[in-house]
This record gives C-alpha cells, structure tokens and sequence, in this order.
C-alpha cells in the first residue's frame, strides 16, 4: 500500500507540513509506504483551457506542467491521496487550487484515473477560513470519483507561525485519528 501527501504550502517546514507527517505516523507505523511532496508555485502552471488533454487523451496536461505531469503519475500509483493547504484568504493556496484545476481535468478527461482512491483533506488555519479550504478538496475528490474518510472533528489545526500547530493539541488528536482511519480503510478496500 502506498499514500502520497501533498503539501500545498510555500513553507516546506511549516505548519502543514508538520500536519502531513503527523497524518503519517499511523500508516508508516503499520508499514505503509508513504511520501510528502512540495508543491513549488514556479513549477506548476494554472489551467489555461486549451482542453489538449480532453482531445489528446494522453493522461498529461499539453502546457509545460512537469511537476503536475508527473504528480499526476504518482497519484494514479498510490492507494491514497492526502493534500494539506494553509488557509490563505479563507481557502486553499494557489497551487492546491492550480493542481485541482489541472489534474482534475486530466483525469476526467483520461476515464476517471483517480478513481476509488482514498483521499484525504487538512488544513491549518490561523483563526478561520479551514472549513471552505477543506470543502474545496473534498470537492476535488467527490468529482473524481474518490473515498473520503473522516476523523473525530473537522481535519484542521490551528496555528500561525511554524510549529505553532504543535500547541493545538485537539488539532493534532483529530489529524492523527484520521491517519488512524486512513490506515483502516486502506487494509478494508486492499
């Protein structure tokens, strides 16, 4: 079994990507192959509609999108999906938002490549703004045909400042549960 968390947040040790390794712990514990990828907003290009991926079909975004490209092939290797964003102005970030846009017609356009995988949303906010960024994912993967689990409480934890989520104890409980949940459903739909 394999899982790939993305983390859609500039800072590569920050808050989210302190969330992604605690969602984590429970699968590595249980001997599931996991991996964090960092989205880099230079390396990624916005949808621009051109539709080459509907008429080509050949499971790639036509623009110079490597990185999505090949974050497209390691979705569709993995059993699971987990993409953790910080809450910019009262949602994801723009490459969360970038990558839903172009994988998400991609694998439409290629019959649903992302289908009946495990996907799972988190989402660190300062105050408020986590639950619209984590419907958003969700959004992303109902579209796609995905199996969302959930946790004991709505999969977000508070904090500002790196490491600040490392304080919100009932935030990283409830992120935990969910890698506890993820772990379960993986053995239940393998």
């Amino acid at each position: 079994m394999k899982v790939l968390a993305i983390n859609g947040s500039s800072r590569v040790n920050g808050n989210t990507a302190i969330l992604l390794k605690e969602v984590l712990k429970p699968l590595i514990k249980n001997h599931v192959n996991t991996e964090i990828v960092h989205l880099k907003a230079n390396e990624i290009n916005s949808c621009c509609g051109c539709f080459e991926c509907i008429r080509k079909k050949n499971n790639q975004c036509s623009q110079k999108n490597d990185m999505l490209n090949g974050l497209l092939i390691k979705m569709c290797q993995v059993d699971a999906i987990i993409i953790g964003t910080p809450t910019y102005f009262g949602d994801v970030t723009s490459e969360i938002k970038t990558l839903i846009d172009v994988i998400g017609l991609v694998s439409r356009a290629n019959g649903m490549m992302l289908s009946r995988k495990i996907g799972a949303s988190i989402c660190v906010s300062r105050r408020a703004g986590g639950l619209r960024a984590l419907d958003t994912i969700n959004n992303f993967f109902l579209i796609n045909d995905m199996i969302i689990p959930g946790s004991n409480y709505w999969n977000i934890a508070i904090g500002r400042e790196p490491g600040e989520v490392l304080s919100d104890k009932e935030g990283l409980t409830t992120i935990h549960n969910l890698g506890e949940n993820i772990n379960w459903l993986l053995k239940k739909v393998n």
